[in-house]
């Protein structure tokens, strides 16, 4: 049974899929003043809710349901064309990481731990609906311009261009970023892709799709991504996963600039020497964009302020890109990017960390 539509405000639309009254109370008390809520008891209820005309913006899915559970939903919806891109967030007592993997694994967009705390739930929520805007608005743009072309190219660059930057700058703010990592990582990648002999055109589209590299981070839960002491391997194996995500966040599409985005956000973590990952790649196995992008990020995460470090000097930080020629980093790349200091600094200097 459901209460279905049982109250409406705001403009996008929240099922809550729980079996437990309370629960419900809790969520729609905290989501109905800013949102139209939609309430299902059990799996089937949610499922028929989801796959109706006027399907939800977002879905806050209880794990522990009898009959059919939290798990087997997500994965009827994530292989239903008309729901596979509704955003899922796991709402449930169970804080494995096994757990956790076991969501991400199965489609869904983020995992909250219950008692829920209502300004993260609030947070997680807006934050999937604007990937989701950002998504759907990609979506659009790309098949209603692609018929444009000829004459509105410039628009339609234009309009791509800041999508992505958008998109980049998504993941950023996740863990209290500025948005300048990804403008100085960007600009590290063009530089060292012009001394590596890459033509203008290909750096350009390098440039603008290396913001990108790390929007998988927006389905790693806070406790996490914002720890500030070590991880654990369980803690790093969720980690890991930003890279398969961001691939997949971005999908197939007919850009080659959104696809070149894609390829990054999977390659920018592989190592020379095959002990990176996603996929343990090993030398010019790793696609010239990952390569470009792994020297490029590691140098930036290095000459930040993060919640768990300071910041490093520009030579501490390329004397590490220098010892780890041939293990981390392609050795040719590695070697160009040390010998671009003043370049470098430049860039530092242009982006600084600012609040925009």
């Amino acid at each position: 049974m459901t209460s279905n539509l049982a109250e409406w405000t705001g403009e996008k639309t929240i099922l809550i899929v729980d079996d437990t009254p309370e629960n419900l109370d809790v969520l729609k008390g905290i989501l109905l003043p800013h949102f139209r809520v939609q309430v299902a008891t059990n799996g089937r209820v949610a499922l028929k809710i989801a796959q109706s005309a006027n399907p939800p913006d977002l879905i806050l899915l209880d794990v522990m349901m009898p009959g059919m559970d939290g798990y087997e939903v997500c994965r009827l919806l994530k292989e239903g064309d008309l729901t596979r891109d509704i955003p899922i967030l796991f709402v449930t007592a169970r804080s494995e990481t096994e757990d956790e993997i076991r969501g991400f694994e199965l489609g869904a967009a983020d995992y909250l731990v219950k008692p829920v705390s209502p300004p993260i739930v609030l947070a997680r929520v807006r934050t999937h609906l604007a990937m989701l805007a950002h998504r759907r608005n990609l979506a659009d743009l790309v098949q209603v311009r692609t018929a444009e072309l000829m004459i509105r190219n410039l628009e339609l660059e234009e309009t791509r261009q800041e999508v992505i930057r958008q998109l980049g700058r998504a993941a950023e703010y996740r863990d209290n970023e500025t948005g300048m990592h990804v403008m100085r990582m960007s600009r590290y990648v063009h530089l060292l892709a012009l001394r590596a002999g890459v033509g203008q055109e290909e750096a350009e589209q390098l440039m603008i799709a290396a913001p990108m590299h790390d929007v998988g981070k927006i389905g790693i839960p806070d406790h996490i991504l914002l720890k500030p002491g070590k991880l654990t391997e369980e803690e790093f194996a969720v980690i890991r996963t930003h890279c398969q995500m961001g691939f997949d966040i971005i999908g197939a599409q007919h850009s080659d600039l959104l696809n070149l985005g894609a390829l990054i956000a999977l390659t920018h973590h592989e190592k020379w020497n095959g002990s990176g990952y996603p996929r343990r790649l090993v030398g010019e196995e790793i696609p010239l964009a990952g390569r470009l992008s792994a020297i490029g990020d590691v140098f930036d995460a290095l000459t930040s302020v993060r919640p768990y470090k300071k910041s490093w000097s520009v030579d501490d930080a390329l004397g590490l890109i220098a010892r780890e020629t041939g293990e981390h980093f392609d050795p040719r790349l590695a070697s160009l990017f040390v010998g671009l200091r003043p370049e470098i600094v430049a860039i530092m200097e242009r982006y600084q960390d600012h609040e925009s």
